[in-house]
């Protein structure tokens, strides 16, 4: 499984912002700038996490972006959740009965425990743990010059 494109660029963004304090506005051209992306492709991947309460947007000359939710409290699986849920690993965990063999292979048991193991696992990691382990790593790389 490969995420979009649409969900890295989201999980980059979020993780830039979560630097600021929750509600500053952040303008759309800074956002733009540090992680690479169009404003029209970032406005589209911010409609989903502007509809689930994850950011907020202001129009206008100061406009841009601002978290609405603390970093601690947004999780990598929130934005996948928010992106391209559900998590399906395989066709059979589409929808129940779409493959005849669910109610006794094996390996259907295996996709939904890996697929609950991820949800699991990217619900562990929220975007204050994540820009706090960014700037120590950065502090690294200078630390090393």
């Amino acid at each position: 499984m490969i995420i979009t494109r649409a969900t890295e660029y989201a999980v980059r963004a979020i993780l830039y912002m979560s630097k600021f304090p929750q509600g500053e506005i952040i303008l759309k051209k800074d956002i733009c700038r540090t992680q690479d992306v169009t404003p029209a492709f970032l406005t589209k991947i911010f409609q989903p996490l502007v509809k689930v309460g994850i950011v907020g947007s202001q129009r206008g000359v100061g406009g841009g972006f601002y978290l609405k939710l603390d970093p601690k409290e947004i999780t990598v699986y929130d934005i996948f959740k928010a992106q391209e849920d559900p998590l399906h690993i395989n066709k059979c965990l589409v929808e129940e009965g779409c493959c005849e063999r669910d109610k006794f292979c094996a390996v259907h048991g295996a996709w939904q425990d890996v697929r609950e193991g991820m949800v699991e696992k990217l619900s562990q990691y929220d975007f204050a743990r994540l820009a706090q382990e960014e700037e120590q790593n950065l502090q690294k790389i200078i630390d090393l010059k």
